[in-house]
Order: C-alpha cells, then sequence, then structure tokens
C-alpha cells in the first residue's frame, strides 16, 4: 500500500515543481520584457535615474551635481534602478502568478481572500513608495543640506544616493501594507479588533523602534515613517471588519 503511494507523491510533488518553473518564467519574462522597454525604447536609464536624482538635485545648491566614483558606476547605477522599476511595475503580475501558484489548493471562500490581497498589497506598496518619492524625500533631503556646515561641497555619490533611496522605498513600501497585514489577522480569527485596539499603545512604540531601525538616522525620515505606521494601522482597524464581512462564506458564523 506504502509503495503504491509513493510514486503518486513522487508525480504530485514534480507537477508542483513544473508549475512553480512555469510561473516563475512568466513572471521573469514580464519583468525583463518591462526592462527593455524602459532601458532601450523607453524613457531610457539615463532618464529613469535623473527622475530619481530629482528631490536630491533640488535640495542641493543651484547648479550642484552628483558624483560618480566608481569607474563603470555611471553605468551600472543607471541600469540598476532601470531594472528595479521594471519590477515594481510588474509587481501586480508577479503576485499573480503567486497567486495562481496557490489558488488550486486552497477553499472556494479562501480564494476570495487571494484576489483583493494581491491587488491591495501592490497598490500599497507603490503607494509606499510613492509618497517616499514625492513627500519623504523632499523633507529630508532638505533637512540634510540645511545641517551641512558652509565649509563643505555637498555631493552625494551616485551609488550611495541609490542604496539610500533603495531602503527608504523599501521601508515605505512594506510599512504601506500594514493595514493588509491586520485585516488578515481579523479575518483569520488570530486576533480580533478588540484585542488589536487594546495594544494600540505598544505599536506605537513599536512602530518607531522600527523606524529608528530602517531608517537613517535623520529625525524627519524616522518620524515620517512612524507615524505613516500608526495611522495606516488606524486604517487596518477600520478596515479588517469589513474585509472580515466580504470574504467571509455564507455558512460561516457572524
Amino acid at each position: 500500500m506504502q509503495d503504491s503511494q509513493e510514486p503518486g507523491i513522487q508525480e504530485t510533488f514534480i507537477s508542483h515543481l513544473i508549475e512553480l518553473r512555469s510561473r516563475v518564467v512568466k513572471s521573469t519574462v514580464v519583468v525583463l520584457a518591462v526592462f527593455c522597454l524602459l532601458y532601450f525604447v523607453w524613457p531610457g536609464p539615463a532618464a529613469v535615474y535623473d527622475f530619481i536624482a530629482q528631490p536630491m538635485l533640488d535640495a542641493l545648491p543651484a547648479g550642484s551635481k552628483m558624483i560618480a566614483i566608481g569607474t563603470v558606476t555611471p553605468f551600472l547605477v543607471p541600469m540598476k534602478l532601470t531594472f528595479l522599476a521594471a519590477l515594481l511595475l510588474s509587481l501586480p503580475w508577479v503576485l499573480y502568478q503567486v497567486w495562481a501558484f496557490v489558488a488550486p489548493g486552497l477553499y472556494a471562500h479562501e480564494k476570495r481572500l487571494i484576489a483583493p490581497l494581491v491587488i491591495s498589497s501592490s497598490a500599497l506598496f507603490m503607494g509606499g513608495a510613492a509618497f517616499c518619492y514625492f513627500f519623504v524625500f523632499g523633507k529630508v533631503f532638505q533637512f540634510i543640506s540645511s545641517m551641512a556646515p558652509a565649509s563643505i561641497t555637498v555631493a552625494p555619490d551616485i551609488e550611495n544616493y541609490v542604496d539610500f533611496v533603495m531602503t527608504m522605498c523599501i521601508a515605505f513600501g512594506a510599512s504601506f501594507e500594514v493595514p493588509v497585514v491586520v485585516a488578515v489577522l481579523v479575518r483569520m480569527n488570530l486576533v480580533t479588533v478588540e484585542k488589536l485596539r487594546a495594544i494600540r499603545s505598544y505599536v506605537i512604540v513599536g512602530a518607531f523602534v522600527v523606524a529608528a531601525i530602517v531608517t537613517p538616522p535623520d529625525i524627519p525620515s524616522q518620524l515620517f515613517l512612524a507615524t505613516a505606521m500608526c495611522l495606516l494601522y488606524e486604517v487596518g482597524l477600520l478596515v479588517a471588519p469589513w474585509f472580515a464581512r466580504a470574504t467571509r462564506r455564507a455558512e460561516d458564523p457572524a
């Protein structure tokens, strides 16, 4: 009996690996296609970098520019940024492939959770990155430039700048997922909204601790990230009951 079951288990495992490979290939093809469009068609890697660098350039004195220390840095940094932009633009498709891979193993009522989570997660992550770029960067770079002594010339290295931008955008994008995490915890009956409200003060402290860890050691960025996490936690508390009702099966207890 056991010998007859092992081939079936092995075939199922192999079929899952084939399906996983298919999903990974589909995701990779789309990401690379978007990368090629951004790199070779429009707008080009130089324009992508100029767009990302604009908040820093606006904070520098008139006529100032950034510098590239490495020999191949002017080539590699814009290419890396273009790839990251392609990955961000392809995020909904990538998350959809993840959903398509796990969906066959879910119940019908569980599948109803995945589609809104994929859409909301993509939108919130992009919203967090956009908030960081359009609002936070301007305030942070102005603050940093205002603190620079008059005896020095501020000329940031483009590679260090990109690392800073990536860290900040990922931190804000991830922090904007807080409502999704809260809604999922409530929907899966792991915790109640009342309990989450009761621990609000601990969450606020935790938000400031996380902000101090993941952001550079400047007050504005830490304050913006911690405040955003606290506000989004409150949004999650408001959305969680509605999300639970909208995705609950008719036969589930109210």
